[in-house]
């Protein structure tokens, strides 16, 4: 007997209409051989993200023209030069700042229990490895890539272009949603590879990575920023919570 509407609506986990989750990716920018990209499994439990300013004040021994590092001493040299100022819009224009890029910490989880079951034959013959070979290829430089060289090889290393011409790693879009779209540098890559197959291929793995905002002007970058914006000025929408918070006059 077929199915009834409302039995179709309902989804394999028996949840009716249930939207589709989107899932964060790691993607390559720019033409390789083969193409980096490597869509997350499981999306992070927790993400991580950081910014670290640093302040002086001219000629102090912050001072990047004058060479000197952050200490004990420079922090009270601050706490006085701040002591001089009554108007902190004025203290604002003065004071120094050294802003860092924002880092982002988070854990990626590879398991490959869904794909087995499904009958997956590159699963049943490798388990997660060419999930984690993908996820090493993005830290190593591009002009170790064999397969690329063997390419530019076969192609006669066409004037101005070369599948392995960069000494440098890829450049890598983290992409996490509608809203962030951001150029990133891999700082560290930590895999603990945690069961194991008969052929001693990996099944399970978690791999922790630390990433280093690229902000600049890049398209990928000035939009998710744009975005930020966006949902900063939605924020005005709690404008009158501010009848709560007691300001001096």
């Amino acid at each position: 007997m077929p199915a009834g509407p409302d039995e179709v609506s309902v989804m394999s986990d028996g949840f009716p209409n249930k939207p589709k989750i989107l899932r964060g990716a790691f993607v390559e920018f720019g033409l390789s051989l083969p193409p980096l990209v490597v869509v997350f499994q499981y999306n992070p439990v927790q993400l991580t993200r950081s910014r670290s300013l640093a302040f002086s004040f001219p000629g102090g021994p912050g001072d990047s023209q004058e060479g000197g590092s952050s200490g004990a001493g420079s922090r009270r040299d601050l706490r006085q030069y701040h002591s001089r100022f009554d108007d902190l819009m004025l203290l604002q224009k003065q004071q120094q700042v050294t802003v860092q890029e924002q880092g982002i910490g988070f854990d990626i989880r590879l398991d490959a229990t869904d794909r087995l079951d499904d009958g997956d034959t590159i699963t049943e013959q490798f388990g997660i490895a060419p999930q984690l070979a993908t996820l090493e290829q993005m830290v190593h430089p591009k002009s170790e890539s064999l397969l690329g060289a063997a390419v530019d090889v076969l192609l006669g290393k066409p004037k101005g272009f070369s599948f392995a011409r960069s000494p440098n790693p890829p450049m890598i879009l983290f992409i996490f949603g509608r809203k962030r779209v951001l150029p990133v540098n891999i700082n560290s890559m930590n895999i603990t590879e945690t069961e194991f197959s008969t052929d001693l291929n990996p099944l399970r793995a978690t791999v922790a990575v630390n990433l280093t905002v690229i902000e600049g002007k890049s398209v990928p970058y000035l939009y998710s920023k744009a975005m930020s914006e966006v949902m900063s000025v939605l924020n005005l929408a709690n404008i009158t919570d501010i009848a709560n918070v007691v300001v001096p006059g």
